[in-house]
This record gives structure tokens, sequence and C-alpha cells, in this order.
């Protein structure tokens, strides 16, 4: 059976397609506002803390408002009514006030992803924001596409590898090692990327397009994709699931056990 997909819009439940938003609110009318996107496993929400705490800096660089312990109780309220399903949920703060949580079928993902690098200037005032304004992001998805990809890999106009377009990327270089872009590059704080970062021997730093292309390994990681290995990029093949690949999703999946373990014997 699928999972149930369910809204609670300022602590009110119902199916996902009965909800309603109260209008006017600048969260829809421009974009302004911030999301989270987690992870349920079997119903239970994985590195929640985290995600909340992201959720808290990206709102204050945009100065919106967050009552964090009202967003706790109303997950908490959701989840009892959405059960024991894997799938992803969704928070969503507009500047109308809006407090909107989501639950929501994991999308299909494929064994692997072909890649297409994309030109793309972060903005200063919103690196780090996981903002509602992400139609940049989406459009370069399907430029890629367009290109024959699945998805784009984000390159600055000076040549440096950021990230895709909703997941960190993660190389082989034929110089050093593992390689992952830094915070500094102007990038997303990912949660998993954090995670394989810590567990695994990473180099960070701001790298080239052509360290990149150089590569004969890479993957992907987040929320939704956990670590996905990548097939090629700018269509030259690569190594799929290579040894750091298969290393990076042990040291996830170990990670995941844990804290669901943690988790379901605190409950």
């Amino acid at each position: 059976m699928a999972a149930k997909e369910l809204a609670s819009v300022d602590g009110r439940i119902s199916a996902t397609t009965e909800a309603t938003i109260p209008l006017p609110d600048d969260g829809l009318y421009r974009g302004d506002g911030v999301f989270e996107v987690i992870r349920l496993y079997r119903g239970l929400p994985f590195a929640l803390r985290e995600h909340l705490d992201r959720l808290e800096r990206s709102a204050a660089t945009i100065e919106l408002p967050v009552e964090r312990s009202l967003i706790e109780r109303e997950l908490e309220t959701l989840l009892a009514e959405f059960g024991a399903d894997d799938a992803q949920l969704r928070i969503v703060l507009t500047r109308g006030g809006r407090r909107i949580l989501l639950t929501e079928r994991l999308p299909e993902r494929a064994a692997d992803v072909r890649l297409a690098a994309v030109t793309y200037s972060p903005s200063v005032i919103l690196t780090g924001v996981k903002s509602l304004s992400y139609a940049a992001n989406m459009e370069a998805t399907r430029i890629a596409q367009g290109r024959g990809a699945d998805e784009a890999v984000l390159v600055r106009p000076d040549g440096i590898v950021l990230e895709a377009p909703t997941s960190a990327i993660f190389w082989v270089s034929p110089e050093a090692g593992l390689r992952t872009p830094s915070l500094a590059a102007g990038i997303l704080d990912s949660i998993t990327r954090a995670q394989i970062a810590r567990s695994l021997h990473v180099e960070e730093g701001e790298f080239s397009v052509e360290d990149l292309l150089g590569a004969h390994e890479a993957f992907l990681a987040s929320t939704v994709r956990e670590v996905q290995p990548v097939a090629a990029i700018d269509g030259q093949p690569l190594d799929t699931p290579g040894p750091h690949t298969l290393e990076a999703e042990q040291t996830f999946r170990q990670a995941l056990e844990q804290a669901l373990g943690a988790t379901q014997s605190t409950a």
C-alpha cells in the first residue's frame, strides 16, 4: 500500500489534496520562506534535530520567525496519524506565517544518475539558505535533461564545482582521492554530505570542473537520494558503483541504523 499523503496546515491535518492555504502569502507570491525535506523510515524521521536546526538557521538568515516547539508538536501529531511507512516529510514555513507539514511518497530512484554541467551563479544573500526560491535549481535540472542527462551538476561561472540542484556531489580526483566542494564554495550545508565527510577521508575545497571531469568515480548524496552512483558526466562514463561509493553507502547505512535504533529505544 502506498504511503498516506497528509498535510498539516497550522496544525490542521487533512489529505494533502484537500488542504488549503489562506492568501495572500508572499511565500507563494514571491518564494519568500524556507523548507526542509526529511526521510521517514518506517514512520521515523531521520536526523530530525539536524534538519530543524538548519530550518532555524535558514529562517534566521531571511528574518523569518520560527516557533520550533510548536512545529515539533505538530510534527508529532502528524506522524502519529501517518503511521509506519517509508516516505518523506516536508516542512514549509512561509512569510505569511503558515506552518505546512506534508508527508509525501518517495520519488522513484534509478540505480545511478547521469549528470551534465550547468553554469550557475549562487546568490550571496541566500547562500546556505534552503529557501522556497528553487526555480533556478529546477531549471538547471531541465537544462541538463535537455542535454540527455538525468540531473545537473552546478558549476560557478569561474569554473568551480558546487553541487547538484538538490544534493551534494563527491568524486574521486585523479590527483588527490575523494573530494567534495566546501561550504565556502557557495553550497548548502547538506546533512547527508556532512555525515559522509565525517566518516570518510574527504578533501573539501574549491575545485575546478576539469578536476570533476577527470574523475573515474562520483556519487550524489542527499536526504532523498541517500547515496547514488554517477554513471556519466557530460557524456563521459564513470565506474559505477566504485569502491568509494560503496564505502559511502555502507557508512550512511550504519549511521541510519544507529540513529533509528536510538529513536526507537527512546520512543
